[in-house]
């Protein structure tokens, strides 16, 4: 598949570099690499992106894009979210094509989980 004009990299703003790897590994089982106190670079297996030192939050409220993650178990996932410090702002509804919640993670960033099931 080619990769010409498709979405190859995302970045999130976070106060607090090392508070948002050890939510996004163990909720989400992300990979990080670190560039110093100021920015760090994420993977999900699939796409990239990074997150850079800011108090900023991306959020829908402000006119930010919804990042939409997927996830086989929405419950499940869910509950993850919420045991390692997330909040849910949206419960789990449904929509034509699936069921999706939205959260905001520990720096206040909101971001939503889908799935078809």
């Amino acid at each position: 598949m080619s990769t010409d004009r498709k979405i190859d990299y995302i970045e999130l703003p976070a106060s607090d570099c090392d508070q948002f790897q050890t939510f996004y590994s163990a909720v989400f089982g992300w990979s990080f690499t670190d560039y110093g106190p100021e920015y760090r670079a994420f993977s999900d297996g699939c796409m990239g992106g990074g997150i850079y030192k800011s108090e900023l939050m991306s959020r829908t409220e402000n006119g930010a894009s919804l990042i939409v993650l997927f996830a086989d178990d929405l419950e499940a996932t869910r509950d993850r979210v919420t045991e390692h410090g997330g909040s849910i702002c949206k419960d789990i509804f449904a929509f034509p094509g699936g069921r999706r919640f939205q959260f905001l993670d520990p720096h206040g960033n909101e971001l939503g989980v889908w799935s078809d099931k």
